[in-house]
């Protein structure tokens, strides 16, 4: 079975890693000049990198002409394509959006046999099939067959007691200047990172669990880097429990369908 994830960030990259265990063939479409933040653990570093390999998957970097061939080595194939125009010639079995735009820009109900909206911005029976419910807590990667996912509350979920806390935005715009590096432990007032010569500091002590690549183009209030209180450095090295949860989401929908 062949499955298109729009997005190749780290909850899109823990889908295609649990989907790829089962034996679907997948290919992830990504932006020219992807701005994931937890790097080490996102398929989108093969747009840089030509390859890359999170846990015990690899994707690899490629055009149209070779999707066939990185699929047949059992690889996962990656495209520079926003617009996802690869669904014509490819013809999924299925898609799956988890950009994680927590609107829904371009996806269709009719954009292959079945379509998966993951977290807030789409509707089950309308837009999409089914969602998959990105909010930690509770509901967390729970299917909907009919309505929505929680609306976007624009506050990150609690991790060890901390929220907004974890997250490091940019100071300014500017070009983008790490000092640290993921995996490194981190103190509250640490500077993480520099944008145009400003500082990014840290607001809680951790592991750096994220933090955006060296000449990243950045505007005053991006998200940036991540900050992990668990202090777990391995932790930044593979799939989230979040990742996996929504991806186990994902995986029953999809096994559901085929059900019926």
């Amino acid at each position: 079975m062949r499955i298109v994830i729009k997005g190749a960030g780290d909850i899109a990259s823990g889908i295609a890693l649990r989907l790829r265990h089962c034996g679907f063939d997948i290919i992830m479409t990504e932006l020219a000049f992807p701005t994931s933040i937890r790097r080490t653990v996102c398929f989108s570093e093969a747009v840089f990198h030509g390859k890359a390999t999170v846990e015990d998957e690899q994707a690899i970097l490629c055009t149209p002409h070779n999707v066939e061939s990185a699929l047949n080595e059992g690889k996962i194939a990656v495209l520079v394509d926003p617009n996802c125009n690869c669904v014509d010639t490819l013809k999924p079995d299925a898609l799956v959006d988890a950009r994680l735009m927590k609107r829904n820009v371009d996806t269709k109900i009719t954009d292959a046999p079945f379509v998966v909206g993951v977290g807030p911005g789409y509707t089950a029976g309308k837009d999409c099939h089914a969602v998959v419910e990105t909010q930690r807590g509770h509901r967390l990667g729970r299917v909907i067959w009919k309505g929505s996912a929680e609306a976007n509350t624009g506050i990150p979920g609690s991790i060890a007691g901390f929220s907004v806390e974890r997250l490091l935005r940019s100071p300014c715009n500017g070009i983008f200047t790490p000092v640290k590096c993921i995996g490194d432990e981190v103190n509250k007032g640490d500077v993480a990172a520099t944008v145009n010569g400003v500082p990014m500091i840290c607001l809680i002590g951790g592991t750096l669990r994220g933090l955006l690549p060296d000449g990243t183009e950045v505007f005053e209030g991006m998200k940036s880097g991540d900050v992990d209180p668990r202090c777990q450095r391995e932790h930044c090295f593979t799939a989230s429990d979040k990742a996996l949860a929504v991806a186990g989401g994902v995986l029953e929908a999809i096994l559901c369908q085929n059900q019926k």
